[in-house]
């Protein structure tokens, strides 16, 4: 059974696990750590229950936990959970869902 994961984003903020790039290009080229590109695509781990409009009320999410998403090179920060390397942003970040 899978680990219960221990934080729930506030507001209209999501939890991603950034996919990694292949490590070896298509002909057959192994990358050093150092010439990857930073992940944009990414599976949304959790994701809070969206923000509020000016009458108080809440604006449901476009996205939920499972999804895979893209998002910008360069957005969210950076967190250390459960010794995994996750990033916390918000749903206006991302770019669109994946498949």
């Amino acid at each position: 059974m899978a680990k219960q994961l221990s934080f729930k984003p506030l507001g209209g903020r999501v939890l991603v696990e950034p996919i990694e790039q292949e490590e070896v290009t298509a002909g057959g080229i192994v990358l050093p750590e150092t010439a990857k590109e930073k992940p944009q695509q990414g599976k949304i781990l959790a994701a809070g229950p969206g923000d509020r409009n000016d009458k108080g009320d809440r604006i449901a999410m476009d996205v939920k936990a499972g999804d895979t998403v893209l998002f910008a090179k360069y957005s969210g920060t950076e967190v250390k959970i459960d010794g995994k390397k996750l990033l916390i942003m918000r749903e206006s970040d991302l770019l669109g869902i994946v498949g």
